[in-house]
């Protein structure tokens, strides 16, 4: 058995959801009763992801809350508004993305059971964010409260500042070990994904499918204009000079080996080599490179914008301008708590459907779908999320901005 566990481990994760995928597509085509019956894989693995991402949200900001050191480098200060900037006009991006071409998923189910209608006034969208902030923690818990889990983790994140270090390492050692039941959650996705992909297939055909490379076009196609048109905007504002040299570099240099790496953190090493090969501060970046793989989350403030947001057109949930700015700034915060576990940013996803009364149901639902693209989209979020961090590093460093 151990041997054929570590057969499946070395494939890697993409071989094998790319696998399920077309096996999922076969047995669902050939048999709907076979097709039917697998979906038990994937009603598995979403009550999985269901039980352990409240944990997961809350053991992440607790840890880094309670951690956090500000550095009195003021060199990093610039480069952490870039950070900000750039994730916010992500999230951004990714609502008018949305709204420009609506997206309804399909194989959602119980949809009829949600409340299809979001808050119609101002007043009763910010009493439901207050009353959600200050829920009972144990029961912010157990109903998946994101909002209230939130508020929580941070509140008690800051009264552990001023605990000893033996106390925040064990909080960092239990952020660790939430974090390790997540990959192993995730190893398990291939059986998890045949099991949705057959039962999507067994019920809608293949057009199920084809709502999904929509889908992913759109994502795709929002982190290719915020890594070519906006991010060089940003970078040309601050250096007032050509910046498709730097973008183009940091892109083929970082942003390649972070698409196959699909991990900021693992990228770390290159982000640094490339730094160093750029002639950039040391002291500098040797911060704000290791906090970019952290906070810096543009990629994953499009995913969990988007597919919030593609939840809410299949739901019928008519959305204010007001609601979809306060989505906006709620995705780019949610995505600097991302974990660094391949598909961390789906598991956020919940958070912000809170936001439209979406039951946390129906967006693990979203969540499992995700990982369904996820072998293109989290590839193609990681390379915009680490490519980024030197691209910002760079534009604030005095080093570069005197190079003609």
């Amino acid at each position: 058995m151990r041997q054929l566990v570590n057969a499946y481990m070395r494939m890697g994760l993409v071989p094998l959801i790319l696998i399920a995928l077309v096996l999922g597509v076969l047995i669902g085509g050939v048999s709907n009763n076979i097709g039917m019956s697998l979906g038990v894989l994937g009603d598995v693995f979403v009550g999985a992801l269901k039980a352990v991402a409240p944990i997961l949200v809350f053991a992440l900001v607790l840890s880094a809350v309670a951690g956090f050191k500000s550095s009195s480098d003021a060199k990093v200060r610039p480069v952490m508004l870039l950070y900000v900037v750039g994730t916010f006009s992500a999230a951004l991006t990714a609502v008018l993305a949305s709204f420009a071409f609506p997206i309804e998923l399909v194989g959602l189910t119980d949809i009829q059971a949600v409340e299809q209608s979001a808050p119609q006034s101002l007043r009763d969208v910010l009493k439901n964010l207050l009353m959600n902030l200050v829920a009972n923690p144990i029961t912010a818990l157990s109903n998946a409260n994101y909002l209230g889990i939130l508020t929580w983790s941070v509140l008690i994140g800051l009264g552990l500042r001023y605990a000893t270090e033996t106390t925040k390492t064990v909080v960092h050692d239990i952020s660790n070990a939430v974090s390790a039941v997540v990959k192993w959650i995730v190893a398990i996705a291939p059986f998890g994904i045949l099991g949705l992909v057959s039962k999507t297939v067994a019920e809608t055909g293949l057009d199920g499918l084809a709502s999904y490379a929509k889908l992913l076009m759109i994502l795709v196609g929002a982190m290719l204009f915020i890594a070519l048109v906006v991010n060089p905007i940003i970078v040309f504002i601050k250096t007032r000079k050509n910046p498709y040299p730097l973008v183009i570099a940091c892109l083929r240099e970082s942003g390649v080996t972070a698409f196959f790496t699909r991990s900021s953190a693992a990228n770390i090493p290159v982000n640094m080599n490339l730094a160093k090969k750029l002639g950039l501060n040391e002291d500098t970046y040797s911060l704000t490179i290791p906090l970019g793989a952290t906070i810096n989350m543009a990629g994953a403030a499009i995913t969990i914008n988007i597919l919030t947001l593609a939840a809410v057109h299949t739901l019928g949930v008519e959305v204010s301008f007001f609601q979809a700015l306060l989505l906006a700034i709620v995705g780019a915060v949610s995505a600097c708590g991302a974990s660094g576990v391949a598909g961390g940013s789906l598991l956020l996803i919940p958070l912000a459907c809170g936001l439209f009364n979406i039951s946390n149901d129906i967006a693990m639902q979203v969540v499992a779908i995700g990982f369904i693209i996820g072998v293109v989209q989290d590839s193609a979020e990681t390379a915009l999320n680490s490519s980024t961090d030197v691209l910002f590093t760079a534009a604030c460093d005095p080093k570069y901005a005197h190079k003609s």
